[in-house]
């Protein structure tokens, strides 16, 4: 008869090497929570998923963490995905940004492109319209009667800028043949004017000059005829949600490797250029003060 004894510390013993294998030890590893970079639907869909998913992939090497690109349907939706916490760093623009942080106590400006601190806004206009460049402000008053497209209806280039400049100079929306149209993005602003679906079209000065540069503008069809004075415009915008899950100075990390961006390093440069920079450079929300009180003016922050 086997002894007691000894069967219990053979059990014992096997038990202990058991316990000891790798597969035994190891734990669930805790998953880390990706951070959700979003932006503003403001140019052709394949374009922005080229640029995020790369600047995803920088970010994710330089932070150390996990980030995802989460694309969004429109403005409206890139502003409550940020309120409600479902996207945590975002490339806004001047009013989509201010709305935005003024629903969430805590979230800050960052960081904007070098051509952010002086952007502009181009009018272009069909060149069957028979409208000719227009030397200043006060010749806004020519494109009265005229049909108009603005961008999406909160943009701050493609509509609130372009609208505030116009009743600078004494053009009401009203003043327009017809509704004034809102296209949902700069690409299509251009497409609708070429097509002469619309006489005029507001629009990013910086999407102007780079679909000029890459020959996809017909301007056989489409001119420019004018450009507005420099204003504030996109930025990144941080959710306080960070902040909590990384440490009070992940803001300060984020913003550092966004002002990383050399360049003169080639994976760099094709994300710089793919944003139409030459480099990031630090911001804060004191500087769209501007764009606050525009907005509320116009009705599109309450």
């Amino acid at each position: 008869m086997q002894n007691p004894l000894i069967s219990s510390l053979g059990l014992f013993l096997l038990l202990s090497i058991v316990a000891c294998t790798p597969s035994a030890q190891q734990s669930p590893e805790k998953t880390v929570q990706p951070i959700a970079v979003g932006a503003i639907p403001d140019q052709d869909p394949e374009k922005l998923q080229r640029l995020y998913r790369k600047l995803s992939d920088y970010l994710e090497t330089e932070l150390g963490v996990p980030v995802e690109y989460k694309p969004v349907q429109d403005y409206t939706a890139a502003v409550t995905a940020f309120r409600v916490g479902d996207l945590e760093l975002v490339w806004f623009g001047g009013l989509t940004g201010v709305q935005a942080r003024l629903q969430v106590e805590g979230a800050s400006a960052i960081a904007q492109r070098d051509i952010d601190e002086k952007f502009t806004t181009v009018f272009i206009a069909n060149t069957n319209s028979n409208i000719s460049p227009l030397q200043n402000a006060n010749d806004l008053q020519q494109l009265k009667g005229k049909t108009l497209t603005f961008g999406s209806e909160s943009s701050t280039s493609g509509r609130l800028m372009p609208q505030y400049f116009l009743e600078q100079s004494g053009v009401q929306l009203q003043d327009f043949k017809g509704e004034v149209g809102f296209s949902g993005s700069h690409d299509t602003t251009i497409k609708l004017v070429e097509a002469g679906s619309y006489q005029i079209g507001a629009l990013n000065a910086q999407v102007w000059e780079s679909r000029l540069a890459a020959g996809e503008i017909n301007l056989d069809k489409v001119q420019l005829i004018w450009e507005t004075p420099p204003y504030y415009d996109y930025h990144w915008i941080i959710h306080p949600n960070l902040t909590k899950r990384y440490g009070k100075d992940f803001p300060q990390k984020v913003q550092a490797a966004l002002l990383k961006l050399d360049p003169n390093n080639p994976e760099h440069q094709e994300i710089l250029d793919l944003f139409g920079a030459a480099k990031f450079i630090p911001t804060n929300n004191e500087n769209y003060t501007q764009i606050e009180e525009i907005g509320r003016k116009i009705g599109k922050i309450k």
